[in-house]
């Protein structure tokens, strides 16, 4: 049972990492909308950017010293450090796999571990899930975890990053208003890979959004519903509101880029932010610009186990 634990533990804070991941329900060639789209669409058209549909691949890599950061921190305390490189393929056209999406992890708690979680094409399939554990130099194999499932310790669930599809909730268009706030990051923190970690992201003040209601179908869930903030050009979310019987109990900002393609929804995101309000925890994935690659000639056979094996510790 405590070696079950372990891996199940190793299992969520990688996950937690990949926030990137990957869900089937939406088409990958989900055109862009023409007129005002409706809630459904627009919780579609946001999906469709989250996951990288308008591009065949999507890597966060490692150059010389930049490398994307995930920092953790609880009210009070000394924050934690993992840092990763992942790799997204969209380029699938066999009508069995849908995505495939792995991620390396490079230092922290986590150091020499790899995910590799295929998403299929068939929506009712679960998505496979493979974590390779250094420790032990094994590759475990589990099912997908339950959507409330924190992620190691972070401000994320399962449900948030991995998971959650349009069709999870009800959408409700609640009118466009302009955004007009700075996003949020965690204040002062300096850690060693991230020395000079960047400012609060004010770029998306001014800019006109959907504010798009979404509540849960399920029972006695932990939110009731959440209040999302989407450029109504690019349809990227830059903030989600949960709330629990009226009260906010936490917020995910998103601080995105465009990509300079002709699709306006090819972004990538630059960090992600996450504070629950009942006990000050912070979470702060940083992406730097340097390490970001898409649409590369990479091999297919990047995506396989025979990857995760070949990762050193």
């Amino acid at each position: 049972m405590a070696y079950r634990r372990s891996v199940t533990a190793v299992a969520s804070a990688a996950l937690l990492s990949v926030s990137l991941s990957l869900s089937a329900g939406v088409p990958k060639n989900l055109p862009y909308p023409s007129g005002t789209p409706s809630a459904d669409e627009i919780a579609q058209q946001v999906y469709f950017v989250n996951h990288f549909y308008a591009l065949k691949n999507y890597g966060i890599t490692k150059k010389d010293r930049e490398i994307t950061v995930l920092v953790n921190k609880a009210a009070g305390e000394t924050p934690t450090t993992i840092t990763l490189e992942r790799f997204l393929n969209n380029d699938y056209s066999d009508g069995a796999v849908n995505a495939m999406d792995l991620a390396i992890f490079r230092s922290g708690k986590l150091r020499g571990t790899g995910m590799l979680i295929t998403d299929f094409t068939d929506d009712s399939k679960s998505q496979s899930y493979s974590i390779w554990l250094p420790a032990l130099r094994k590759i475990r194999r589990f099912a997908e975890p339950a959507h409330d499932d924190a992620w190691g310790g972070t401000d994320f669930t399962f449900g948030d990053v991995t998971l959650r599809k349009p069709t999870d909730e009800t959408h409700e268009l609640l009118g466009t208003e302009t955004f007009n706030d700075c996003l949020g990051a965690i204040d002062g923190v300096e850690v060693k890979y991230l020395p000079t970690p960047p400012a609060p992201s004010c770029e998306h003040k001014g800019k006109t959004v959907y504010k798009l209601k979404s509540t849960t179908k399920r029972q006695n869930w932990w939110y009731d519903d959440r209040i999302s903030y989407i450029d109504t050009k690019t349809f990227a979310d830059l903030r989600t509101e949960y709330f629990k019987n009226g009260e906010k109990i936490k917020v995910i900002d998103r601080d995105w880029g465009t990509l300079g393609m002709d699709d306006p929804r090819a972004q990538t995101w630059r960090y992600w932010y996450g504070k629950t309000f009942a006990t000050g925890h912070e979470t702060w994935a940083v992406i730097p610009a340097e390490v970001v690659e898409f649409n590369q000639d990479w091999e297919s056979s990047m995506w396989s186990e025979q990857t995760l094996r070949k990762i050193k510790r």
